[in-house]
């Protein structure tokens, strides 16, 4: 085995792994993380190495990357770069280097019958520059309306969030902003929201677009209690109550509910998704 690393097996030593990429190194975490996830039994230490997009950036990878070759643990690489000499460089590592953007625009490029670009960045939606101005404009919508924050322009969001605080609307908003380009506004239920099953006053014709999130008691009062330790805020009690006020209005309307309790940011996402692509345009 290359330097005398050896293999590992469940409960052994951590494994470092290094995600590299020519942008951002998004793609690369996110497609390497989704075989990763495949071993649960295995403790990995990921190490990021973004914008190597030039020959000396790829050398100083692969100076990392041969040093972790040295180290007890046989280390792993992923990469999404597309400039051939680049990958040419990181490939005389002596690190296992699986190579997202070789092995699968390959077999792209044989099943059109043409050559791709082989340019950095349109991986990450750069090149498509409607698309990326789309999600530039969804996050500044996002910020400007998160946790009720403005109520301009409320009628142009495609989705409306609704949760009691701390029930996760925030980071599903900025994930669906940021990665699909859609104009989310959240908007916290108060206690005196929380008190009838009306929709709050400035989302009431808003009905068709909104999505209640909600968690468990516990969940919800350790995330809380984390912001206001001691307080009735974070007591289970309350948190109880409120989760309990919220479900009763998410059912009043039909709402569709997302459970963050279970249910990553990506995964919450996705099912928003799914209800917008069904819904009657």
């Amino acid at each position: 085995m290359p330097g005398g690393t050896a293999t590992v097996t469940a409960g052994s030593s951590v494994v470092p792994v290094f995600f590299l990429s020519d942008s951002t190194g998004i793609s690369a975490e996110t497609m390497g993380d989704a075989l990763l996830l495949q071993f649960p039994g295995l403790h990995f230490e990921r190490t990021l190495i973004p914008f190597t997009a030039t020959e000396a950036d790829a050398r100083a990878a692969v100076a990392v990357l041969d040093e972790a070759v040295r180290g007890p643990v046989r280390p792993l690489a992923f990469t999404t770069t597309a400039l051939a000499p680049i990958c040419e460089i990181l490939h005389t590592s002596a690190c296992p280097l699986i190579d997202f953007f070789d092995l699968h625009l390959s077999r792209v490029e044989q099943l059109l019958g043409t050559s791709g670009v082989r340019r950095p960045l349109r991986l990450h939606g750069v090149g498509d520059v409607r698309r990326y101005n789309a999600r530039t404009q969804a996050v500044e919508y996002a910020i400007e309306h998160d946790d009720g924050g403005s109520l301009r322009a409320l009628d142009k969001a495609d989705v409306v969030l609704l949760a009691p605080s701390r029930c996760g609307k925030t980071p599903t908003t900025m994930h669906l902003a940021l990665q699909h380009g859609v104009l989310v506004a959240n908007y916290p239920l108060l206690t005196e929201d929380l008190e009838t099953t009306d929709l709050p006053r400035p989302v009431r014709d808003l009905g068709s677009r909104c999505f209640g999130i909600t968690t468990t008691p516990l969940r919800l009062s350790q995330v809380r209690a984390e912001r206001r330790p001691g307080s009735r805020y974070s007591t289970r009690e309350q948190c109880s109550w409120e989760l309990s006020r919220a479900g009763r209005l998410y059912a009043a309307h039909g709402l569709p509910v997302l459970d963050s309790s279970t249910t990553s940011v990506e995964e919450m996402s996705t099912v928003v998704l799914q209800h917008l692509a069904r819904r009657p345009s």
